[in-house]
């Protein structure tokens, strides 16, 4: 009797892989081979719309701008400036009865190169950066650095680089003081530890052919040139960022975790992506967002806080012949979504930060976090409870396994999402991604098991009326 009491009032949160059975586990695993594929394509949001559009044509979507009207069934696409990019199918349903949205952010943590970037110093040559997003900067020295990003000259012409991912290709490293020299290094804060302005690449160190004082920076810049037909100037009009050389690998000795670079956010946003793929005459009208500038705040006109999703919905609205004032609000306001972000995983290592009661945990599925914040919830989106338990309902009809959890301790930290800025359309959202190890840091981790939750419940949340 006791036992049948517990089962039915206190909730068992097992880890998922203990009911999963063999079938499970080899669509599980073969789906997260196709993730660590896409990853090691797309380290950058550049990369990432580049493969994201060609996957969406090869599965029937076109250009919004192909289109003069559109109809129930149609797959539809828009890029913004090759950074970021909107996908929708269109309902049966009049989309006055609002959209089921999914947001997610392409852009991760990593080092810019500044506009005037190339110096020389006794012998050897550097680029300068400047660390874009939430970043430990201890973590990026002594690794390997591959470039990537564009090239856009002064009479319009863009030049892709990527240079450090072949295995033919060098890589570049940011060099750290040895420890027999480090002990008043070793003294300051950790944060402290490396300084921001000295975060400069080695990208060389023979000279060029002639007596000058800047004979490698000469040498580089004749390499560069060569190759890609550049001079010193250009680098004032390129978007150059650097990232991990490392590839996306499995991680384990069972190969149940994914460890790679950008999984924050871009595991949510393949899910999210590949979910869409198979998406066929939904009843309401279903749209996935993949978003940038999300580290830095989402501003700027590929951020979500710019005016190009309201554009994208507003010609959604043109082409079924049905747009008028106000209409655009209306949607929003009928509409459900769920920001498609990941948690922090609990970390047994460093349980310290964590309330283990309301922590996400690698390999208990899909994350809900029903608002972010800091401390007070300060900045937070917070879902409120009917929708809460409508996604609960959801995922539970749909044997889905899920967590809810928050971002660390109450007064430890906090962090944010996109959600907030959706929220403030009237849509009624929540944060649903997947928990990760090591986030922000060059090389993250994440289970396989979670990453399947959430393509599974990204596709059922499409399919809900």
């Amino acid at each position: 009797m006791e036992e049948n009491l517990r089962d039915k009032l206190l909730e068992k949160n097992d880890f998922g892989w203990k009911n999963v059975n063999e079938d499970e586990k080899t669509k599980i695993l073969d789906f997260a081979e196709g993730y660590l594929e896409f990853l090691n394509k797309a380290k950058i949001e550049r990369e990432f719309v580049r493969e994201a559009r060609r996957v969406a044509e090869n599965n029937g979507f076109k250009d919004i701008n192909n289109f003069g009207k559109l109809k129930a069934g149609d797959k539809v696409y828009f890029v913004n400036r090759d950074k970021s990019m909107y996908l929708a199918v269109i309902g049966s349903k009049s989309i006055e009865e609002g959209l089921n949205i999914i947001g997610s952010h392409i852009d991760s943590p990593r080092l810019d190169l500044k506009p005037n970037p190339l110096y020389e110093d006794t012998g050897m040559a550097y680029f300068k950066t400047h660390y874009y997003g939430g970043i430990k900067k201890y973590q990026w020295t002594t690794i390997p650095l591959s470039i990537h990003g564009v090239f856009v000259k002064a009479n319009g012409d863009r030049i892709t680089v990527n240079i450090g991912e072949d295995e033919n290709d060098p890589i570049f490293t940011i060099t750290d003081l040895l420890p027999h020299l480090a002990q008043e290094q070793m003294d300051k804060k950790l944060k402290n530890g490396v300084e921001g302005e000295d975060l400069n690449l080695l990208i060389g160190s023979i000279q060029y052919d002639v007596q000058d004082n800047e004979s490698v920076k000469l040498n580089i810049m004749n390499i560069l040139n060569e190759k890609y037909g550049i001079t010193e100037r250009d680098f004032v009009s390129s978007e150059l960022e650097l990232v991990p050389a490392f590839k996306a690998r499995s991680l384990g000795f069972d190969k149940g975790m994914c460890a790679a670079y950008g999984q924050d956010d871009k595991v949510c946003a393949y899910t999210s992506l590949m979910a869409m793929m198979e998406l066929e005459n939904p009843l309401k009208t279903a749209v996935c967002i993949l978003s940038d500038k999300e580290e830095i705040g989402s501003m700027g006109n590929t951020g979500m806080e710019s005016h190009m999703f309201d554009y994208f919905i507003s010609e959604i609205l043109n082409k079924l012949e049905v747009n008028r004032p106000n209409l655009l609000d209306k949607v929003f306001c009928y509409s459900k979504m769920l920001s498609s972000d990941v948690d922090a995983g609990f970390d047994p290592i460093y349980s310290s930060v964590s309330d283990k009661k309301n922590a996400g945990f690698l390999g208990k599925g899909i994350t809900l976090n029903k608002y972010t914040g800091s401390r007070g919830k300060s900045g937070a989106s917070d879902a409120n409870a009917e929708y809460v338990a409508w996604i609960r309902n959801l995922l539970e009809s749909n044997n889905i396994k899920y967590q809810v959890s928050e971002l660390g301790k109450v007064d430890i930290g906090g962090g944010g999402t996109i959600a907030y800025i959706l929220a403030n359309k009237g849509v009624d959202v929540i944060d649903c991604g997947v928990p990760v190890l090591s986030m922000h840091a060059p090389y993250e981790v994440t289970s396989k098991y979670d990453v399947y939750s959430a393509y599974r419940t990204y596709k059922v949340f499409w399919n809900m009326a």
